[in-house]
C-alpha cells in the first residue's frame, strides 16, 4: 500500500480516527474494533481537536515519540482548525530532548524580500485581507526540522493521517460554527458562503454546514499526500508553490517562488530561569517566553501566601502583569534588532523581579506611563492554536501554530486548498499611533525576511531532580501571555493538577487598552477589590484563551489537560 524508506515501519498506519493493516487491501474499519496495548505511562497529547489529540495518542502506541505525535497532530490541528492552523501559517515550538537538551524552533512567517517599511501606510486594511497580508508559510518546514531531526516513525506514516482525515471528512464541531460565524462577522461579509472557493468546502450546497455535517477537504488532502511522499520541499517548489504564490499576488500580493524557496526554520536558544525550585523554558524573540517567565520572577519575589488567590494577591499579579506587558514593546526579530540577548535575560534574573517588586504599590494600581517608560506599543496578535505532547523517555513539544486572525488573510488557494495567513499584520506600521498616543515600536517594523513580534509563549518545566514536569502553552493571540502564566503559577504555586489550573478563571490585563479583562466565573469579592484599588473591571465571555497541558505525575504517568473553553478539545494519554 505505502512503503517507507527510513526511520521505523510501523505495523499499523493510521489514518485519522481509522486503522489500516500495512500491507492489507481490506476496508478500513473503526479504531474502537482494534486494542492496541502499551505499558501507562507512554506519552500523553493534547490540543484543541479531540480527533487530533487521538492520532497523536495512537503514534505514541505505534511507537512513535513526542515529536511524532506532535507532527501527526499538529497536520490535524490544520486539517479541522484551518480558521486558526495550517500549513498556510507559521508558529513556534520548544523541543526536550530524551537528554534533557532543548532547542527552540522559530518556524514564523517572514515578511517577502518586496516588503517596505511603509507599505501599509496608505491602507492599513491591506495588512488584514488580501495578498499584501501574507507571509511567507513556514510551518511545514518547521515540522520537517524536527521530524528528520528527532523523529522515530516514518514522515508519510505521520503526515498521512490528516490527509485522510481531510478526505474522507470529519463532523463539524460547536467550535467550527462558532468560529465560521465569527470569522465572517469579522469580514463584514458571508465569504464561507458566497465565494466559490470557500464555499466548496464551508457550504456545499448553497448553504453553510451546521454541527454534526460532515467537511471535506480533498484538495488540502492531495496536498497533504503529494507532501507526505515527496517531502516537505514539494511544498515549497514546483506546482504547489506556484499555485499558491499565484493566489496571493492575483489578490494584490508580492510573495514569490525566491521568497519561498529561501525561507528556512531559524535554530534558537531557549531562554530559561527558576521560578519555586522549578527550572522554566521557553522561547525568545521574536516570541514573547520572557515577558510570561518575567510575570512568574515577579511574583516569586513574594512569600508564598496561605491561600491561592487572596484578593492581594490577585492585585499584585495583575500588576507584575503590567509590568510586563510594558516591557514587551521593546522586543523583535532578534536577527535585526540588536540587544535582545541581554535585555531577555535581565527581565529574567533576580534583580528585575526585586526591583519591579519594589514598584508595585498593595493599595491601588498606577498610570500607564509607570508600566512602560519608552511610550511605545506593538500590535495586539491574534488567532493560534496550540499543541502538547510527551513521551516517557522524557521528550517533549510545546507549540504554537498560527494564520493569524480568524481565516487569515480571507484567502484559499483553489488548487492546494491552503488557508493563507495575514500575519503581515503582526508587524508594527510607522505613524499609526495607538489610543494612548503611543507610537509604535520601530523594534516591530517590516523589514524583507524579517519575522514579525509574536505572544506566543511555549513552556517546558523540569522538576527540582532535572525530571520532566510540565509541558504548558496556550493560543489566544495576545492573552497566550497571561492565560500561560496563571496555569503554570496555580500548578506551581498553589499546588493546582493541570485540569483544575487550566479550568480556572482567568484575568488578562495587557496594559494597553487599560482595563483588566476578567471571565464571568471570576470571584466577584476580588473583582471589587480591583475596581476599588483602581482597575477598570471588563467582564468578558470565556474563551478568549486556550491553554493545553500536559504534567508528569509522581508515578511516572501522565496528566494531559485541554482547554474546557473549547468543547471539542481534547487531552489523551497513551
Amino acid at each position: 500500500m505505502y512503503s517507507f524508506d527510513s526511520k521505523i515501519r510501523p505495523q499499523w498506519l493510521l489514518y485519522g480516527s481509522f486503522i489500516w493493516i500495512s500491507g492489507s487491501s481490506a476496508a478500513p474499519f473503526s479504531s474502537d474494533q482494534v486494542v492496541l496495548t502499551a505499558e501507562d505511562g507512554a506519552g500523553a497529547v493534547a490540543s484543541e481537536n479531540m480527533e487530533c489529540s487521538r492520532i497523536g495518542r495512537d503514534l505514541l502506541r505505534l511507537g512513535g515519540n513526542a515529536i511524532d505525535a506532535m507532527v501527526g497532530t499538529q497536520l490535524c490541528v490544520g486539517v479541522t482548525s484551518m480558521y486558526h492552523s495550517g500549513i498556510g501559517g507559521g508558529g513556534f515550538a520548544l523541543v526536550r530532548t530524551a537528554d534533557g537538551e532543548y532547542e527552540t524552533i522559530d518556524f514564523r512567517e517572514t515578511a517577502p524580500a518586496a516588503a517596505t517599511q511603509d507599505m501599509y501606510n496608505d491602507d492599513v486594511h491591506a495588512s488584514i485581507e488580501g495578498g499584501l497580508a501574507v507571509g511567507v508559510p513556514s510551518e511545514l518546514r518547521g515540522l520537517e526540522y524536527m521530524h528528520e531531526k528527532w523523529g522515530d516513525l516514518a514522515w508519510e506514516s505521520v503526515v498521512m493521517p490528516a490527509s485522510h482525515l481531510a478526505r474522507e471528512g470529519f463532523s463539524v464541531t460547536a467550535d467550527m460554527v462558532r468560529y465560521m460565524v465569527a470569522g465572517m462577522k469579522d469580514a463584514g461579509r458571508d465569504f464561507l458562503i458566497d465565494e466559490p472557493s470557500w464555499a466548496e468546502v464551508f457550504a456545499p450546497n448553497g448553504t453553510l454546514l451546521g454541527e454534526g455535517d460532515t467537511m471535506y477537504r480533498t484538495r488540502l488532502a492531495d496536498t497533504l499526500t503529494t507532501v507526505a511522499k515527496k517531502g516537505a520541499s514539494a511544498f515549497y517548489t514546483g506546482d504547489l508553490a506556484a499555485s499558491f504564490v499565484k493566489t496571493v499576488r492575483d489578490a494584490g500580493g508580492i510573495m514569490t517562488l525566491e521568497d519561498l524557496t529561501a525561507y528556512r526554520a531559524e535554530i534558537r536558544e531557549p531562554l530559561s530561569t527558576t521560578f519555586r525550585n522549578h527550572t522554566l523554558y521557553t522561547t525568545g524573540a521574536p516570541a514573547s517566553g520572557a515577558i510570561t517567565l518575567n510575570m512568574l520572577k515577579t511574583m516569586e519575589q513574594y512569600p508564598l501566601p496561605p491561600t491561592p488567590a487572596t484578593n492581594l494577591t490577585m492585585h499584585r499579579y495583575n500588576e507584575a502583569m503590567r509590568f510586563a506587558y510594558g516591557a514587551r514593546s521593546l522586543l523583535g526579530d532578534p536577527d535585526f534588532v540588536g540587544g535582545l540577548g541581554p535585555y531577555e535575560a535581565s527581565l529574567l534574573d533576580n534583580a528585575t523581579a526585586a526591583h519591579t517588586r519594589a514598584r508595585i504599590l498593595d493599595n491601588e494600581t498606577q498610570p500607564v506611563g509607570r508600566y512602560a517608560p519608552h511610550a511605545l506599543f506593538v500590535p495586539d496578535t491574534h488567532g493560534t492554536s496550540h499543541v502538547v505532547t510527551a513521551d516517557s523517555a522524557g521528550r517533549a513539544v510545546s507549540l504554537t501554530s498560527t494564520v493569524n486572525l480568524l481565516f487569515g488573510a480571507l484567502l484559499v488557494d483553489p488548487r492546494t486548498g491552503v488557508v493563507l495567513n495575514n500575519e503581515m499584520n503582526d508587524f508594527s506600521i510607522p505613524g499609526v499611533r495607538n489610543a494612548f498616543g503611543f507610537e509604535p515600536s520601530p523594534a516591530n517594523f517590516i523589514r524583507p525576511g524579517k519575522r514579525s513580534l509574536s505572544s506566543i509563549t511555549p513552556v517546558i518545566v523540569e522538576a527540582p531532580d532535572g525530571a520532566l514536569r510540565a509541558v504548558v502553552g496556550a493560543a489566544g493571540g495576545s492573552r497566550i501571555v497571561s492565560a500561560t502564566a496563571q496555569v503554570l503559577w496555580h500548578v506551581l504555586e498553589h499546588g493546582m493538577t493541570m485540569t483544575e489550573a487550566v479550568a480556572e478563571p482567568r484575568l488578562h490585563d495587557q496594559l494597553m487598552p487599560n482595563e483588566v479583562w476578567l471571565e464571568y466565573t471570576f470571584n466577584n469579592e476580588t473583582a471589587a477589590s480591583l475596581a476599588e484599588k483602581g482597575h477598570r473591571v471588563k467582564w468578558v465571555r470565556e474563551g478568549l484563551s486556550a491553554v493545553q497541558g500536559i504534567t508528569v505525575l509522581g508515578s511516572g504517568k501522565f496528566e494531559a489537560a485541554s482547554e474546557p473553553r473549547q468543547k471539542n478539545s481534547g487531552g489523551l494519554t497513551a
